[in-house]
């Protein structure tokens, strides 16, 4: 026997699609996430593709696993398909040590984010 299965939080036109740890602060991370919020999922793909920041590559592949979400999961057409929300989260700080003069140190802090990408379908009225 296995449990139950939960309810879904988002409405049946919208699809999410979460990255746990990536490698960049929140702030550099917000940059990104905002030139695809409410933009048409193809052109989202463009923005990300010439972008000239390290982690856009990481974001498209979010977005691509979001599209594919849609897609199979729960046959929306990705033709129609919106970035309705894309927002951006703390997650775990490395701390480091760096040496520095007289014998004394300096830390050091490569933190991580967290990003959700939720797009949604848009109907006919719109």
């Amino acid at each position: 026997m296995s449990k139950k299965a939960k309810a879904r939080r988002l409405p049946g036109t919208e699809v999410q699609a979460k990255l746990r740890t990536l490698r960049t602060s929140a702030r550099k991370l917000n940059l990104v996430a905002q030139s695809i919020r409410g933009l048409k999922v193809q052109r989202a793909l463009n923005e990300l593709e010439f972008s000239h920041k390290r982690i856009a590559k990481d974001v498209r592949k979010a977005l691509y696993s979001a599209i594919s979400n849609a897609e199979n999961n729960h046959n929306l057409d990705i033709d129609s398909l919106v970035v309705s929300e894309a927002f951006v989260g703390k997650n775990l700080v490395m701390k480091r040590f760096s040496a520095r003069a007289r014998g004394r140190s300096s830390r050091i802090e490569k933190p991580f984010s967290e990003l959700t990408i939720v797009v949604r379908e848009l109907g006919e009225a719109a």
